[in-house]
């Protein structure tokens, strides 16, 4: 994740929040006091010998470095300077030294041949602030703490067999929404939206649908959207904590203490969750969520690395914002592009119409046979990887990259959009075009560099199994039920907006008309 948000440069001069005006006025004494100790730093460094050789990179500003000329789509930002500068640069973000690397053979250098020196993360302020965001699976660093952490997802929620047990949630859950969609047939509906929604009752439904049902559930899920939201616009704003760590413990824009706000309702909310499940007996369940796994190895007191309650609260949180945009996005660019050439949509319908039929509807058990609709999602995650800066590395400690030294604690971007875009990789790489993956011969392994939409090595997205099956499910219950259309007079845009997760630029709104007999939707 990032912490960069959407209009990432214009939040320093267009403020209207009070705060952040105090916040610049503050900064700017600060900047100026800390520029005497920058010069001081400076001149003694330089007067030592040099053992590093940063890769290359633009000249920046004192103190502030590369900042001011950042723009705010970063990811297309740093493709641009690495056509300047090679496929491996520095920008000095402030304090922090950042390391962008744009070709398959050095992501293979971090990525595999150097896979544990880079198995660790430099962890944003706000994610410190947060008593159960340092405790998650993204941010924790590598060792034993983060293996147990990774297990238990694996086992508890992620793995196959455990997504094979829950199929009846997500099958009902596209199903309603298809009814809706069904009842809105002829009106405009904001796709992206709905998938959200759709996704997040799915994830809220693993997390804890058997212990928390009807209304009660249904009011947990949109509180609990609201705090991940809070918690989300906090990770997604710039913040001067990260850039400057010498000054972080003024926390001069207030972001640590909003964090901590919306910490405190994610508390709350896991701490009446938790006591309903703790006051249940087991029998009474209809199904084993993941809420119920997570308390049971708390409780085992044999474990080499214990399970603590922060650990569980961290866990529930890293299914749904790990789950929630990614999957939504995924499948909005991936409508948005089918739209924008309805002969590809046409030939995934037909597809879908030959293995499922046209009076029934679309099942898991057929996903495998749908050989097209696969190449399809693999296209739009070339185009549009969910995070496109994967999540950023950081060496434990110093080494040599592409020949040149990658310091300890720097913050290693490994710019997967640009590399599934470079065209000495792929043929006319901005046309969307599924053929390209009909050889069968690249996957979401890792293994080639040249394709990695969920990164690679040890720290490979964990929920990569499920994604595969809700953006696969979804999108073809979609293509399957209804035909689609633009609101009269618009036009598809399929632009990006950067951010935590790639978010198209445009919402994509759609007037669903059914292709199949109302009785199926019943």
């Amino acid at each position: 994740m990032s912490i960069f948000s959407y209009d990432f440069w214009s939040f320093w001069w267009q403020s209207n929040d009070p705060n952040d005006n105090i916040a610049q006025i503050l900064l700017g004494i600060s900047l100026m006091l800390f520029t005497i100790s920058w010069y001081s730093w400076m001149f003694n460094s330089n007067s030592k010998p040099k053992h590093m050789l940063l890769p290359p990179g633009p000249r920046g500003l004192p103190v502030v470095g590369n900042l001011p000329f950042l723009k705010p789509e970063f990811h297309s930002y740093l493709a641009s300077l690495a056509r300047t500068y090679g496929p491996i640069l520095t920008l000095r973000l402030g304090q922090k030294i950042s390391i962008v690397i744009t070709s398959p053979a050095l992501a293979r250098e971090v990525l595999k041949d150097n896979d544990v020196n880079f198995a660790n993360r430099d962890v944003p302020a706000v994610t410190k602030a947060m008593e159960i965001g340092a405790c998650d699976i993204v941010w924790t660093q590598y060792g034993p703490q983060w293996r147990m952490l990774r297990k238990v997802s694996v086992l508890g929620m992620l793995g196959h067999s455990i997504l094979d047990t829950v199929y009846n949630l997500r099958q009902q859950e596209i199903r309603n929404t298809c009814k809706y969609l069904y009842d809105q047939a002829n009106c405009p509906v904001n796709l992206g939206e709905q998938m959200f929604l759709t996704v997040l009752n799915v994830i809220t439904n693993m997390l804890w649908g058997g212990t928390v049902k009807g209304k009660e559930r249904d009011a947990i899920a949109m509180e609990f959207r609201q705090a991940v939201a809070e918690v989300s616009d906090s990770l997604a704003k710039p913040n001067i904590s990260d850039f400057f760590p010498v000054l972080s413990r003024f926390d001069l824009q207030g972001i640590k203490k909003k964090a901590e706000g919306a910490n405190k309702k994610l508390d709350r909310i896991f701490d009446d969750v938790i006591d309903q499940r703790l006051k249940m007996n087991n029998g009474e369940t209809e199904s084993k969520d993941f809420l119920q796994v997570l308390l049971q190895l708390k409780d085992d007191t044999d474990a080499k690395v214990p399970l603590t309650m922060n650990h569980v609260k961290a866990l529930l949180l890293d299914m749904v914002v790990g789950g929630t945009d990614t999957a939504s996005n995924t499948i909005e660019f991936a409508m948005a592009e089918l739209m924008n050439s309805p002969q590809i949509m046409k030939k995934a319908q037909q597809e879908i119409d030959l293995v499922v039929g046209n009076d029934n509807t679309v099942e898991e058990s057929h996903l495998h046979k749908l050989h097209y609709l696969k190449n399809i999602m693999k296209e739009v995650l070339r185009l549009h990887p969910a995070l496109p800066l994967l999540v950023p590395h950081s060496p434990s400690e110093s080494c040599i990259i592409g020949g040149y030294t990658i310091p300890k604690g720097s913050r290693v971007f490994i710019n997967a959009w640009a590399i599934q875009r470079d065209p000495s990789i792929w043929e006319n790489p901005l046309e969307f075009r599924p053929e390209r993956f009909s050889d069968g011969k690249l996957d979401y392994s890792g293994h080639d560099f040249s394709y990695f939409p969920f990164g690679s090595g040890r720290r490979i997205c964990a929920g990569l199994p499920m994604a595969e099956r809700t953006v696969m499910y979804f999108l073809a219950s979609l293509l399957h039920s209804f035909n689609w259309e633009l609101p009269a007079g618009e036009n598809i845009d399929v632009s990006e907006k950067f951010g935590i997760v790639l978010k198209k630029k445009v919402p994509l709104v759609v007037v669903p008309s059914p292709r199949l007999s109302p009785s199926v939707f019943s």
